[in-house]
């Protein structure tokens, strides 16, 4: 027996409130599978569990707020629990006796025919739009009268409502209050070290507009795909830039899933993961982020994608922002920025001044794992990979 506990969703998250159970004892799950919703500062959680198996028991009732940590169920595992595995009901030692066919039920007097319904209680009922057939009849031989169908209205009154489910909501004051202490906290303990970094993007450009030529506007790829696959890339060559700080050390990690800002209407802010983007081809990738950004908006992300990202790009290129320096967000160890693309004067070859796309790549390093030596190097390949990008 494991218990399936309240997942870490970040450095800001305490504690969160169980507003949806979307599996019952008895039911089996595979690794992956969301079996709960959760709500936090950051909106609606959709909680995966890692361990296949047989739901056993719910520890926790809706709408209970529990800190992180917590046992939410109880999962039998495959092993303990195989299907079939159970023994089979002893046979009775004595045949039970044989039992008697049901009566039928009695046949509920029809309120077709006039007989059976008072003209006023026909009429009552078809003012107020009240199915006779929901009617108890307490007249002589089952007749519905005046009397039974007022009776039938004074009940649907006094019946409460049909409980409405209530929808995760987000409270913007209380992210806004989540992500203060979680930066505080990372310019408390992190020493960071900042970068700028200026590359030609006219190929990028030039690239994605003989790509969307020929498709819909809803598949077009964007410059923010390429930017998130070159630093993917990137972050797998220079790991320093790619893992944890935790416990007094760094843990690189084996696989890049990079957190992609993502702006909330009204003010909020998260970073939900795509997941091993290095690995992603780039149309995959585009439809990735667009999904990402759908669910994030509708406040319906899953739990790994709020606690798997190993790096984070953030960009408000389409705010007019030239350049832009990020707070880590802990335990990661590096942020990289994107402004937005300027037409510059720029030295082509031969050495001739030319127009081009230009666009700033910053870094945000944690001093404890990596210098700016090293993130000179993780810069200048970010770049290099974006002025080829039908490598990517």
């Amino acid at each position: 027996m494991v218990d399936f506990r309240m997942p870490s969703l970040g450095a800001d998250m305490e504690a969160g409130t169980l507003v949806e159970w979307l599996v019952k004892p008895g039911d089996w799950v595979k690794r992956g599978d969301v079996v709960a919703v959760v709500e936090t500062q950051k909106g609606a959680i959709e909680i995966e569990t890692y361990q296949a198996g047989q739901i056993e028991k719910i520890l926790v009732d809706l709408h209970t707020k529990v800190p992180v940590g917590t046992a939410l169920a109880q999962i039998r595992t495959e092993a303990e629990a195989k299907p079939g595995v159970a023994a089979a009901p002893a046979a009775p030692a004595v045949a039970p006796a044989p039992v008697a066919p049901p009566s039928p039920p009695p046949v509920a007097p029809s309120t077709a025919a006039g007989a059976h319904v008072s003209p006023a209680a026909r009429r009552l009922a078809e003012q107020r739009g009240v199915d006779l057939a929901t009617v108890t009849g307490s007249g002589p031989g089952g007749a519905i009268t005046y009397a039974d169908v007022e009776r039938r209205l004074a009940a649907a009154v006094a019946a409460p409502p049909p409980e409405k489910k209530r929808a995760p909501s987000l409270d913007l004051d209380a992210m806004r209050t989540a992500i203060a202490a979680a930066m505080a906290r990372s310019k408390r303990e992190i020493p960071h070290y900042y970068l700028e970094h200026q590359v030609d993007v006219t190929a990028c450009e030039q690239w994605l507009t003989q790509k969307n030529a020929t498709l819909p506007p809803d598949s077009r790829v964007l410059i923010g795909a390429l930017a998130i696959k070159a630093v993917a890339l990137a972050a797998r060559r220079f790991p320093a830039f790619n893992g944890f700080y935790r416990d007094n050390k760094f843990e690189p990690s084996q696989a890049v899933h990079v957190g992609v800002a993502i702006a909330i209407r009204g003010g909020g802010l998260t970073a939900p993961a795509l997941h091993d983007a290095d690995q992603l081809p780039i149309d995959e990738l585009m439809s990735g982020m667009r999904d990402l950004v759908q669910r994030t908006r509708a406040g319906r992300i899953r739990s790994s994608e709020m606690a798997d990202p190993t790096i984070t790009v953030s960009s408000l290129g389409e705010r007019g922002v030239e350049a832009l320096y990020g707070i880590i967000y802990p335990p990661q160890v590096a942020i990289v920025g994107f402004g937005k693309v300027v037409l510059r004067p720029w030295i082509v070859d031969g050495g001739a001044v030319g127009p081009r796309s230009v666009v700033s790549l910053t870094l945000s390093g944690d001093h404890r794992v990596s210098d700016g030596h090293a993130g000179a190097l993780f810069l200048a390949e970010i770049g290099k990979l974006m002025q080829e990008p039908g490598k990517l």
